[in-house]
């Protein structure tokens, strides 16, 4: 049976229609009054995607880009897919956008780093993060990370959907039968699990100056997830070990996967300032300025290699 003229399909389809002639405020109009009508039947809550006329992400997130190509991006820090899906890329990365529109940097970064615990291969969340570093640095001074909110931690089973392309599929998070143990680990929920543990202990035995036990629990870590944070973890290690081959080499990983990472490329230019290489140590401090400018142990460093 067909449905009603002002039914939450019909409106759907009729918001569907207006995006696709370019109509952005009329279709975010249609989808808000479907959402409304679901909402109000007690149907618009997580789980429902594969129910007839329930919302679904992507129909949330179209929305949430009609009003931002029309102009007003204030509509879309209110109701978004990430009430129903937490942590999708899409919406977290529109939400970071419109923060970044208005000005609300620390929202924004806070945004751009949630993202790429999501998915740290997204070169939009590292554009997005070093721009807002940079706002911040200029709005807050050097201490503006202390101004930051909190950061939400992403837990495993949403990096795992994610991040892994086909995790929607059945058996997606088991690896093949001939994968080697500790390759293919990290893609379930239960080896992401146990790197995020290894690295934390890692991290207590930093703490306690343990950094040879520290580099274990680190290496242990990577052969489930290949993360930048623990490359630069264990970097730091081997800088305190005197091992400045091998922390120069775990930077250099971790700039594989953030290509501007400032903790990698300190960490490196320390690491090839101890190697001699003073060249390519004032090369990493020069890109990282580049980033933070105002960077006082950068600064500080760089002097030193203008004296070496």
């Amino acid at each position: 049976m067909a449905a009603s003229p002002g039914s939450p399909g019909a409106l759907r389809r009729a918001g569907n229609e207006e995006f696709r002639r370019g109509q952005y405020g009329p279709a975010a109009q249609l989808y808000s009054r479907a959402l409304a009508q679901l909402e109000a039947a007690g149907r618009a809550r997580p789980g429902d995607g594969g129910r007839a006329g329930a919302p679904s992400e992507p129909r949330l997130n179209r929305r949430g880009a009609a009003p931002g190509r029309a102009g007003s991006r204030r509509s879309l820090l209110r109701r978004s897919a990430l009430e129903l899906v937490p942590f999708g890329i899409k919406p977290l990365l529109r939400r970071a956008a419109a923060y970044e529109a208005l000005e609300r940097y620390s929202l924004a970064y806070v945004d751009y780093k949630t993202a790429l615990q999501v998915d740290c291969s997204v070169q939009a969340a590292h554009d997005g993060v070093n721009r807002m570093t940079k706002a911040l640095l200029e709005k807050d001074g050097v201490n503006w990370r202390q101004k930051l909110p909190p950061i939400p931690t992403v837990p495993v089973s949403a990096q795992t959907r994610w991040s892994v392309p086909s995790a929607q599929a059945p058996g997606a998070n088991t690896p093949p039968a001939t994968a080697p143990r500790g390759e293919r680990g990290g893609n379930t929920a239960a080896g992401m699990e146990r790197a995020r543990m290894l690295k934390e202990e890692g991290n207590e035995l930093v703490k306690k100056g343990n950094h040879k036990k520290a580099v274990e629990k680190y290496t242990e870590s990577l052969k489930l997830n290949k993360e930048c944070a623990t490359y630069t973890n264990r970097a730091l290690c081997y800088l305190s070990l005197k091992q400045y081959k091998e922390a120069a080499q775990d930077c250099t990983e971790a700039l594989k996967l953030d290509p501007k990472n400032v903790k990698a490329l300190y960490r490196r230019a320390q690491a090839l300032k101890e190697l001699k290489d003073y060249k390519s140590s004032i090369a990493d401090i020069k890109s990282l300025l580049k980033t933070e400018p105002k960077n006082t142990a950068a600064l500080k460093l760089l002097q030193e290699l203008n004296r070496a």
